[in-house]
């Protein structure tokens, strides 16, 4: 039995093995592993006896579920309207331009990807950036920049 199938089968053991029981398994997942591999998601259909269609269907609806590798840093703009209409493009052409990627990249040490999230939950408080699990509301370009700066500085 693998890493993954192990752990897999412990998280199924905490969780459940009801169809109920696969976002916590997949989040788990995400969590432990950064993202879910085709090995993870294959893993899950085994222990839950759901199908891998069903199984990759649900991991590639949400934003938050990885299906491939990510930086170490995983930076996420909100892309609502209102988010959009305060600037949330500026914010992004700012930090492509900062870390040398488009979005939807990571960085070529692997230290960032820079995302887009349909929704952060922070509208009043808009533009926000996620970088990890930390929110940032009120974001400007400038701001984005002073943040990623923090972050490079605990990553050496």
């Amino acid at each position: 039995m693998t890493r993954i199938e192990e752990f897999v089968k412990e998280q199924a053991e905490k969780h459940g093995r009801e169809r109920s029981s696969l976002m916590p398994i997949l989040q788990a997942v995400v969590q432990s592993e950064r993202f879910l591999s085709e090995e993870a998601m294959v893993a899950i259909a085994t222990e839950l006896d759901l199908s891998t269609a069903d199984v990759f269907g649900t991991a590639s609806f949400y934003t938050f579920l990885d299906t491939v590798p990510r930086g170490k840093n995983i930076i996420r703009v909100c892309k609502t309207i209102t988010c959009h209409m305060k600037g949330k493009d500026a914010i992004i052409a700012t930090l492509e331009d900062m870390l040398k990627v488009k979005l939807g990249e990571t960085t070529s040490d692997g230290k960032f990807s820079l995302l887009q999230a349909n929704c952060l939950g922070w509208c009043h408080k808009g533009p926000v950036m996620l970088v990890n699990d930390e929110i940032y509301p009120e974001v400007t370009p400038e701001k984005a920049v002073e943040i990623i700066r923090e972050y490079l500085k605990k990553t050496k």
